[in-house]
């Protein structure tokens, strides 16, 4: 039971040293290497052969698909792409219509491929010039923002290519469009039921007084300089169309986007105010490595957890859960994602883990693996969203806002509301409609 107990000790270190803001590339080895101490493993093996096992494999896996991912945001939001997108859809649907606007044209660029943290920076002087408008408090921004980007678009609408919808491909056989009717009921869950909750949080500060402030230093978007906003939405369509219709890897996907997003702005990068395309290049792969190697970092943790004996009576406990083995799933993801602050990798470490013998339950109890697929994706984005999330952190910086000011709204629609929309997904497996 040492071992056991080794291991709730790390994963409990681990979420509590994330929340206190240290970063998971040193302290995932450090509580890696508590778990191998209580379960008697040496620390030099442990470290270089099962953490850097771990990190590696994860990486090797994944990297490509994050560098080529975060450069088509990078290009995206330098050309101003992004933005013209997002503003376009804004300017549609009104001041009146406020937190909708932001969170439709946060779902569309994160659908498109673009990644988060990119949506963050392109939507949140349009927010602020919508909310100005609106007379809303700004504090309700980071909600809105977290609404369109952490949620529907990232776990759950099919055929998304976000990272969280492709990691469970490669243990469960499936393809981005896995059980398109949980994932459209889970979609329509997180958006209606999210939106239900940002328009009571707006109502409930309108009425204590709180409308808009102004905030200095804040960039101004210059409208009149944005390219066409139907031409900047090519690459967007076309990554989707590319992946998911034409069934093109997701590199070739993400490919031709760049290429798109470069060519259909070719005269911001050879004019005479021209943007430097290495620049934006540089930046783009510079930005991927910071979050393959943050991810792989937990997902190296978890393959010590894995390595030591008290694993196989985690895995009974997680795994004897009673019932739908869904639920298992579900519980096992949801919780190592709070744990590590992260999606993506609280995913790797569960399936990695746990990936297998899932996919021997989907063959015995007659689940189809693409049900297992959409379960891990929605359960992913749950308890990730807890207050150490890099996301979070970002989205609050960016914003000027605080945990106090913001985060209620962040963990309503990030967390709560999506562990709803995954227990409805659950309920439509069980009854056939997946």
């Amino acid at each position: 039971m040492l071992d056991l107990f080794g291991i709730i000790l790390g994963l409990g270190l681990l979420m509590f040293l994330a929340y206190r803001g240290m970063s998971i590339i040193w302290i995932a080895p450090i509580t890696a290497g508590i778990v191998a101490l209580f379960g008697g493993l040496d620390l030099l093996t442990a470290y270089t052969d099962s953490y850097m096992g771990g990190f590696v494999g994860f990486a090797r896996a994944w990297f490509p698909v994050f560098l080529f991912g975060a450069v088509f945001g990078k290009v995206m939001d330098d050309t101003g792409a992004a933005r013209a997108v997002a503003h376009w859809i804004v300017e549609k649907i009104g001041k009146k219509q406020a937190i909708l606007a932001v969170v439709l044209g946060c779902a569309v660029l994160t659908y498109g491929g673009v990644s988060l943290f990119v949506v963050v920076f392109a939507m949140y002087p349009l927010a602020l010039a919508l909310f100005r408008e609106a007379n809303l408090s700004r504090a309700l921004i980071p909600g809105a923002i977290a609404l369109g980007s952490f949620t529907f678009t990232m776990t759950a609408v099919p055929g998304s290519p976000q990272i969280q919808n492709l990691i469970p491909m490669n243990y469960f056989g499936t393809t981005p469009t896995a059980a398109p009717i949980m994932g459209i009921a889970g979609a329509l869950v997180m958006l209606i039921v999210g939106m239900l909750w940002m328009l009571y949080s707006a109502k409930q500060r309108t009425a204590k007084g709180e409308v808009y402030t102004e905030l200095e230093g804040v960039e101004k978007v210059d409208i009149a300089a944005l390219p066409n906003p139907l031409v900047s939405a090519i690459p967007l369509i076309s990554v989707i169309l590319l992946l998911n219709l034409f069934n093109l890897h997701i590199l070739y996907s993400l490919g031709a986007g760049i290429l798109m997003a470069i060519g259909f702005n070719i005269k911001q990068f050879i004019g005479p105010d021209r943007k430097s395309i290495v620049k934006t290049m540089n930046a783009g792969a510079s930005g991927s490595v910071l979050a393959i190697i943050n991810t792989s970092a937990a997902v190296g943790f978890g393959a010590v957890v894995r390595a030591v004996p008290g694993f196989e009576v985690l895995t009974d406990l997680v795994l004897g859960i009673g019932g739908n083995p869904l639920i298992s799933e579900a519980v096992a993801v949801n919780i190592l994602a709070g744990a590590t602050g992260s999606a993506s990798g609280g995913m790797g470490i569960a399936l990695e883990a746990l990936g297998a013998q899932y996919m021997e339950l989907a063959q015995s109890s007659g689940i189809a693996p693409a049900a297992f697929h959409r379960v891990a994706s929605i359960a992913s984005g749950g308890l990730d969203t807890l207050p150490h999330n890099g996301a979070v952190l970002t989205l609050l910086a960016v914003t000027s806002m605080t945990h106090k000011t913001s985060y209620k709204d962040i963990f309503m629609v990030g967390s709560a509301i999506p562990i709803l929309a995954l227990i409805v997904a659950i309920i439509l497996a069980s009854i056939g409609l997946v």
